[in-house]
């Protein structure tokens, strides 16, 4: 058996065909790591936007109840 590669030159080079291969590679990659960041903002920001909302029907229903207690007074 014997390697494809003889040196880390020629495995760079993929037979000519090393541009295509490798900037098929750095696209994934890139991508990848781009939908990932997009992810964590996208997931804090909504976690914020559910911590904004959970707050203010709090306060809504903190309202709501007040008045109506002191009517049973």
């Amino acid at each position: 058996m014997q390697p494809y590669f003889y040196s880390f030159s020629e495995f760079i080079a993929m037979g000519k065909h090393g541009v295509f291969v490798w900037s098929c590679w750095a696209i994934t990659v890139g991508m990848m790591l781009v939908f990932i960041l997009y992810s964590r903002r996208q997931r804090k920001a909504l976690i914020k936007q559910l911590t904004i909302q959970q707050a203010r029907q709090a306060q809504r229903t903190a309202k709501t109840q007040s008045p109506t207690d002191k009517r049973t007074d």
